[in-house]
């Protein structure tokens, strides 16, 4: 009896079980996008560019609470089944309660109300199969609690729901092992639908590393959903913070746990186009010195502020002079460029050679803008933060996109609670503080915030070399 069972089962290997059925369909094209207007024609305005995207391979929808995430996934998870018949599509969720009570009743009440014929299998592992014109998709539902286990599947699409509620570093191995298994169908595609966690996956993946032609980030504020109970945002707004709401409300990235050093920060508004500086210009030099490390900002004055258009690192006192003598000869030959260092500078030597980093520089014919001491460290955090946004609602400070240092740490640089100091980093190259106290200094320089006194001139202590 065993063996007359057993010869009637199929061959092959265990995992040929997550593989959708060979169906061709009873449709045409014509059905395919009847339904695709069908989807599409029950989202709201924002929601329609995430699901249209046939260009990148890597797409985000981050959005506040309310803003329908959940139900932009499972139309973007029927627009990729409809183009990737005979396939399967993965769909991730944080928990696997979430799994259950979330995406599996999400999507099962969506493809009823569509009319869209399925089949739900709960055991071993939770999984759908769609009939759609041209074919059947498995859509497998999982918990990133084991995204390791994503394994022996060749998949057209992923979606992950609310993945930046996971670890950045979690989130980040997750990413690369899900685009490994994008390997069949006609559109190929990584989904990830969430609100903010601050500055976690979304924003490494899609402003950090924005420039990358294969994907693209879509956003939505909950205020944008016209259906939410109106009572829904006066609430949040009563019981939140302002950095949470700005998240949770907005979607906006922000830092959720900490007072920002720099709040009014917005790499759009305070975003400079300047990438090159002319012969006429003065370039002006921050440097914050470091052991092993010091950080480089180049700024340039023009007529709507100060613009901040190059950014370097190097090893120590001898390095930032061979940088700035490779990048701005002219310059420094004709005087035309001014360094503004850490004070500390004139007493202390990153190499220990018996000479300052202020006296190395001197004897390399760089020309120093300095004075006795460092200003307050609330003062210079002061200038800059007046400079990105004064009280007038005026920006004056300008930074361009390639100096990814500067950016990253004016918008995370939180305040250290027990000392209510910006956060000091360890000085390694992902330092939130050595870019932006680079930049404080020759901020304090060209437009610091001077306290003067009454029958006294303040600017004695400033010396030009």
């Amino acid at each position: 009896m065993t063996a007359g069972l057993l010869s009637n089962c199929p061959g092959g290997n265990i995992l040929e079980a997550a593989l959708p059925p060979e169906s061709s369909g009873s449709g045409n094209q014509e059905d395919v996008e009847a339904l695709r207007a069908k989807v599409l024609g029950g989202l709201l305005p924002y929601q329609r560019p995430i699901c249209e995207d046939v260009e990148h391979r890597i797409i985000a929808f981050c959005a506040g609470y309310g803003a329908g995430k959940t139900r932009t996934m499972c139309a973007w998870t029927t627009c990729m089944a409809l183009d990737n018949p005979n396939t399967t599509g993965v769909l991730f969720a944080p928990t696997g309660p979430l799994v259950r009570d979330v995406v599996i009743r999400t999507l099962h009440d969506y493809w009823t109300d569509l009319g869209i014929e399925f089949h739900y299998r709960a055991s071993p592992l939770p999984e759908f199969t769609v009939q759609l014109p041209m074919g059947s998709v498995t859509v497998l539902c999982r918990s990133m609690e084991n995204w390791q286990r994503i394994i022996g599947i060749n998949a057209s699409f992923i979606g992950a729901e609310e993945i930046d509620t996971s670890r950045t570093e979690i989130a980040r191995r997750a990413v690369d092992k899900f685009l490994g298994r994008l390997r069949a169908g006609n559109r190929r595609q990584l989904g990830m639908f969430s609100t903010p966690e601050g500055f976690g996956l979304l924003y490494s993946m899609f402003v950090e590393e924005g420039d990358k032609p294969d994907r693209q980030l879509y956003k939505a504020k909950s205020t944008d959903n016209p259906y939410l109970p109106e009572d829904f945002i006066d609430g949040m707004r009563e019981n939140y913070p302002p950095n949470l709401l700005n998240a949770y409300l907005n979607g906006e990235f922000t830092l959720l746990t900490q007072a920002s050093v720099y709040p009014e920060f917005d790499r759009q508004l305070n975003a400079s186009d300047v990438d090159e500086v002319l012969e006429i210009d003065t370039i002006h030099v921050g440097i914050d010195f470091n052991v092993d490390r010091s950080w480089i900002v180049c700024c340039v004055q023009r007529p709507d502020g100060i613009h901040v258009f190059h950014e370097m690192i190097a090893r120590d006192t001898p390095g930032v002079i061979e940088k700035l003598r490779e990048q701005f000869t002219p310059w420094i030959h004709h005087g035309q460029l001014i360094v503004c260092p850490d004070a500390s500078s004139q007493s202390r030597s990153t190499r220990n050679a018996g000479i300052s980093d202020f006296g190395l520089m001197k004897q390399a014919g760089l020309r120093i803008q300095t004075q006795a001491a460092n200003p307050f460290i609330r003062d210079r955090v002061l200038s800059v933060n007046t400079m990105i946004l004064n009280a007038k609602g005026v920006r004056r400070l300008f930074v361009h996109p390639a100096c990814k240092g500067v950016l990253k740490g004016l918008e995370q640089q939180p305040y250290n609670q027990a000392t209510q100091q910006p956060e000091k980093g360890d000085g390694g190259v992902d330092d939130l503080s050595g870019q932006t106290d680079a930049l404080g200094y020759v901020i304090w320089q060209m437009a610091g915030i001077k306290p003067w006194k009454t029958g006294q001139s303040q600017s004695k202590a400033l010396k030009i070399w």
